[in-house]
Parts: structure tokens; sequence; C-alpha cells
């Protein structure tokens, strides 16, 4: 007998608060489109308001009790087309190198699979302290090269990039430490 979701399950504040994160990326993406020094702080701050706003539902989730599977399923989704679509939207306007945004989206669909599988067996793979590291380069960066123009004295773009390699190392290095946990709880000898 199939399971419905109810809808007090979903319509709760934290489900609300991802669900309104997923809205706010097309907004993102349609100033993206216009490059300029107002358009750039609008979406980066925007880019900004939103990766907060994952802290908030979590918070609201484990505070009220209010955490569900679909929940589960939607936040991590919902983190992860923001910041693939930042980074898509990123590339034509040459400020990331696509081959880095190919590091970034491989890793993610890799740890999304070995994850998956892992739950099929019964087993969760838990975020790591250097996954969390790679998130927090990564969304600060991208925040920066969003925003792009200097302001505030000082070369903003220049500062994203420098966070980029930041989350690029923890990419790479968090990636490496989800395959060997993969493999540790997942894949038995003999």
């Amino acid at each position: 007998m199939a399971k419905t979701l109810a809808r007090s399950e979903f319509w709760n504040l934290p489900n609300t608060i991802t669900v309104m994160r997923v809205l706010v990326i097309p907004i993102v993406m349609v100033l993206m489109l216009y490059p300029g020094r107002f358009t750039s702080l609008a979406a980066g701050l925007l880019f900004i308001a939103a990766a907060l706003s994952d802290i908030l539902d979590g918070y609201y989730a484990r505070k009220l009790g209010l955490v569900s599977t679909f929940g589960a399923f939607l936040d991590p989704l919902a983190d992860k087309l923001l910041v693939s679509a930042a980074m898509v939207m990123l590339i034509p306007l040459g400020r990331i190198p696509a081959w880095v945004v190919a590091i970034f989206l491989m890793r993610e669909m890799t740890i999304t699979a070995l994850r998956s599988i892992a739950a099929s067996e019964g087993l969760i793979i838990a975020a790591s302290p250097l996954g969390k590291r790679k998130t927090a380069y990564q969304t600060t960066a991208l925040s920066f090269l969003i925003i792009h123009h200097p302001m505030w004295g000082f070369d903003v773009h220049s500062v994203g990039i420098v966070l980029l390699w930041f989350a690029l190392y923890y990419t790479v290095v968090s990636g490496w430490d989800y395959l060997r946990s993969f493999l540790r709880e997942v894949i038995v000898p003999g």
C-alpha cells in the first residue's frame, strides 16, 4: 500500500523555507543575465540569502521537530540546484572556468550516487567536516563571483577566485573522503 504525503508534513515552516530557496534560483539566474553592477549585487545578495536559508530551515526542522522525509530529500536538492545554477551562469560571464564547474558537478553527482547506494543498503553517509568546509568556501566564493564588481574598497572578484581555489581543494579532498567512507562501509571484502 502506497504511503501518501500529508499536507501538514509538506507545508511546514522548514519545507516552506526550502521551497522559497528553490523559487529564488530563477530570479538569481535572470539577474545574472544582466551583469551590471546593480544586478550583480542584487543577484549576489539573493544568492547569499538563499544559501543562508539552508541554516534557517535546518534550525527550525530540528527545533520544531519537523524533520520529514520530504524535507530530507528537498533540502540537499535545493542546495545543489542553487549552487549548480549559479556556477553554470558564471561560465559565460567569464567569472569561473568551465573545468572547475565540471569538477564541482562531478563530485556532487558522485557523492549523491554513493549516498543513494549506501541508503539502499540501510546505511547513511553523513556530511563530513571536510564537506561542510567545501560548502562554506563554495557558497562564499560564488557570492563574491556573482557580485564581481569592485565594491567596499576591494576587488570582489579576486577574493572570489581565491576562495574558489580553497573550495576546489575541499571539493577534491572531501570527495575522496566520502569515497573512502563508502568503500569502508558498503563494499565488504570477500
